[in-house]
C-alpha cells in the first residue's frame, strides 16, 4: 500500500500549468544562461511584484546553493554570519557554508525558531571589541521558519534596522515564503520585504515549481560580482528557461499565492482537527509546518498509513511528529488522516 505522504511539500512534480508551459515551450529556440525571452520576462514580473524596478533578479536551481551562494558573495574570509541554532543552513545542509570557509554562528531562539531584537541584544552585548575577532556581516532568517512561524512586518523591520545599526545586511531564506506571505495573521507584502531586506529569495520548489528559487537584491552594493559568483558555484544554468518559464506561469494570475494557500488551508484543517482532539503542539504555525504532541503508540498506528518525520522526543510515551502540506495535497488523504486522528 503507498502511503500518504505529509513528509514534505516538494514530493509532487510541478504544477499541471507549469509543465505545460514547458512542453508547449520545447521547440522554441533560445537564449542561454538566462538571457532567453522566459526568464527576461519573469525578471520583470517579479521586479513588479516587489514594486522596485531597479533590485537584481536571480535565478538559481535549488535552495543549498542558494544560501550558499549568497552567503560567501556577501561575507570576506573574516566575516561571518548569524543564525537561529534551527535554521537550516546550521543543520540541514551538509556544512555549505562552511565549506566556503565561513563561519555560522548559532543564536539560541523561542521553540519557534524566530530570531528576535532581544536575541541579538544578548548576544552583541556578550561579545568583546577585541580588534582581531571576527566580524558578523549578515543575518540569515528564514520565513517561514523550520518551525513554520512567520515575522511580523514589525519584526523584519526591527531586524533589519538593527543589523543596519551594527552595519550587517539582513537575508531571509524564502524556501517556504509562499506559505509565510499567505499564512493567517501574516501583514507581510513582497513589497514590504523589498523595502525591508538586503537580499531574500522567492522559493519555487516548494510551492509548485519543479526547481527553482529566484534571489532578489536590493541592496545594489550587493550585486557586484553576484553573477561571477553564481557561475563559480555551479548555480547558472544554460537553459536557464527552465527557470524562467517557471516563475512566468507561477507570477501568471497570482498562481503562486493561491497554491500556497490551499497549502495552508490544508494544514489549518488538520490542526483544527488536532485540537479538537485534545492534542498539543510543539509550537505554534499558521503555515504548511504542523508540529503536534502524540502519544508514541498512536504514531506508530500513524506510519502504517501516512508518512511523516517523528521530529523530537518529548518523553518517554510522547513525541513531536512534522506534517507538511502542499500545494498538491488532495483534500480526501485530509480528511482520510483526520478521521484516523480522530480514532486514536
Amino acid at each position: 500500500m503507498q502511503l500518504h505522504s505529509f513528509k514534505n511539500d516538494y514530493s509532487e512534480g510541478c504544477h499541471p500549468a507549469i509543465l505545460q508551459a514547458l512542453i508547449d515551450s520545447n521547440l522554441i529556440q533560445e537564449e542561454g544562461y538566462g538571457n532567453d525571452s522566459f526568464s527576461l520576462k519573469a525578471v520583470e514580473m517579479l521586479r513588479d511584484a516587489v514594486g522596485k524596478s531597479e533590485v537584481g533578479v536571480y535565478f538559481m536551481p535549488i535552495g543549498t546553493q542558494t544560501n550558499l551562494t549568497v552567503i560567501s558573495s556577501i561575507l570576506k574570509s573574516y566575516e561571518y554570519v548569524i543564525a537561529a541554532e534551527t535554521g537550516h543552513i546550521v543543520g540541514s545542509e551538509a556544512g555549505a557554508i562552511e565549506a566556503t570557509g565561513h563561519k555560522v554562528v548559532t543564536l539560541p531562539t523561542q521553540v519557534d525558531g524566530k530570531i528576535r531584537l532581544t536575541d541579538l541584544h544578548q548576544y552583541f552585548d556578550a561579545q568583546s571589541d577585541h580588534p582581531l575577532f571576527m566580524s558578523p556581516r549578515l543575518l540569515y532568517i528564514s520565513n517561514s521558519t523550520e518551525l513554520g512561524a512567520i515575522y511580523t512586518k514589525a519584526e523584519l523591520k526591527a531586524l533589519s534596522e538593527y543589523c543596519h545599526e551594527k552595519n550587517m545586511f539582513l537575508f531571509v531564506d524564502g524556501a517556504r515564503l509562499a506559505s509565510a506571505l499567505t499564512a493567517e495573521g501574516n501583514d507581510v507584502t513582497l513589497k514590504d520585504m523589498g523595502q525591508l531586506v538586503d537580499i531574500f529569495y522567492i522559493g519555487a520548489t516548494k510551492a509548485g515549481a519543479l526547481i527553482g528559487e529566484a534571489v532578489v537584491i536590493s541592496d545594489k552594493s550587493l550585486e557586484a560580482g553576484f553573477a561571477m559568483n553564481m557561475k563559480q558555484k555551479g548555480a547558472v544554468l544554460a537553459k536557464g528557461r527552465l527557470l524562467g518559464i517557471q516563475f512566468v506561469e507561477l507570477f501568471k494570475d497570482n498562481l503562486y499565492f493561491e497554491l500556497a494557500k490551499h497549502a495552508n488551508k490544508m494544514a489549518k484543517k488538520i490542526s483544527d482537527a488536532i485540537r479538537k482532539k485534545g492534542f498539543h503542539f510543539l509550537t505554534e504555525s499558521n503555515t504548511n509546518q504542523l508540529f503536534p504532541i502524540l502519544p508514541n503508540d498512536c504514531i506508530q498506528k500513524l506510519h502504517e498509513k501516512y508518512a511523516f518525520y517523528t521530529w523530537k522526543n518529548i518523553n518517554a510515551k510522547e513525541s513531536a511528529i512534522r506534517l507538511i502540506t502542499c500545494w498538491a495535497t488532495k483534500e480526501e488523504s485530509v480528511d482520510e488522516l483526520i478521521s484516523d486522528i480522530e480514532k486514536l
